[in-house]
């Protein structure tokens, strides 16, 4: 069974930068497209931002020219660079695997994410 741990959450300022990270297990990480959401209080579940197979990225319009997704095939790996951090960017952050046409999704446990002064 797949599995997704997030990490790099925690407290920062507005203006400042974190970076997110999702561990995959599972030997079939590169045929799988991704996606980060977030969820903050109150506020039902959204997507962030996806990475496909190909590569071939899509942003949330609240965080475009912000955060960068990015995947490391070889290390299972997926990244959210937050830039610019606001305050409306507190949430906590998912890491999913997207279903596909044999796959079923997984989601990771969460990482929160607060920014504050």
């Amino acid at each position: 069974q797949v599995q997704l741990v997030e990490s790099g959450g925690g407290l920062v300022q507005p203006g400042g930068s974190l970076r997110l990270s999702c561990a995959a297990s599972g030997r079939s990480f590169s045929s799988y497209d991704m996606g980060w959401y977030r969820q903050a209080p109150g506020k039902q579940r959204e997507l962030v931002a996806a990475i496909a197979i190909n590569g071939r990225t899509n942003y949330a319009d609240s965080v475009k020219g912000r955060f960068t997704i990015s995947r490391d095939n070889a290390k299972k790996t997926v990244y959210l660079q937050m830039n610019s951090l606001k305050p409306e960017d507190t949430a906590v952050y998912y890491c999913k695997k997207e279903p596909g046409m044999y796959t079923i999704a997984y989601w990771g446990q969460g990482t929160q994410v607060t920014v504050s002064s």
